[in-house]
């Protein structure tokens, strides 16, 4: 006597039936891209025609109560992206509103390159995080680890960032040709 249950193998009589391409009338195949898989047309360079396997709207995690959207003033919701989740309007095509859904750290400490932006916390398409100047087209300055506002005792840079290094918890130079390290107090 088997515990298998043999009715998980019997298969429907239409689920393996291919629908045809609405374009040209071939069958419609799953292809595997860059973003997951899709149904494509088979008689693919002669007809482009794809669908997502997903229906619309299934990106929306959860409808946010009580927060409309600025532009449109329709609810919002957190959505799922290619780079994680964030806050989006529920009218999408229509509405483009996009928020990110944490918080932007704003350190307050200026910009040592320009001094006129400040260093606030980015997340990169990675998912890692770096901290870069606000007045971002016109300066480029990034550091990887967390700012602190204490300009460098050796060469006098504006910030120091902390590094663990070895286990203890070190100010650092960011510039590469000063290296300075001070113990945190």
């Amino acid at each position: 006597m088997s515990k298998i249950d043999n009715h998980l193998f019997s298969a429907h009589e239409h689920a393996l039936e291919r629908e045809p391409c609405p374009q040209c009338g071939s069958e419609l195949v799953i292809r595997q891209g860059k973003h997951g898989p899709f149904l494509g047309c088979a008689s693919y360079p002669a007809c482009d025609y794809i669908r997502s396997l997903t229906p619309s709207g299934r990106d929306i995690e959860k409808v946010m109560e009580g927060s409309v959207c600025p532009s449109c003033g329709q609810p919002l919701a957190i959505k799922k992206g290619r780079y994680g989740l964030f806050v989006g309007c529920t009218q999408y095509p229509a509405c483009q509103h996009m928020a990110s859904l944490q918080e932007s750290d704003d350190t307050q400490i200026p910009c040592p390159a320009c001094g006129k932006g400040h260093l606030v916390s980015r997340t990169s398409r990675f998912g890692k995080f770096f901290y870069s100047c606000d007045d971002y087209p016109h300066c480029k300055y990034v550091v990887n680890d967390k700012p602190v506002a204490m300009p460098c005792a050796k060469c006098g840079w504006g910030i120091m960032v902390e590094k663990r290094i070895r286990g203890t918890l070190k100010w650092c130079c960011p510039q590469k040709k000063c290296g300075h390290q001070d113990e945190r107090v």
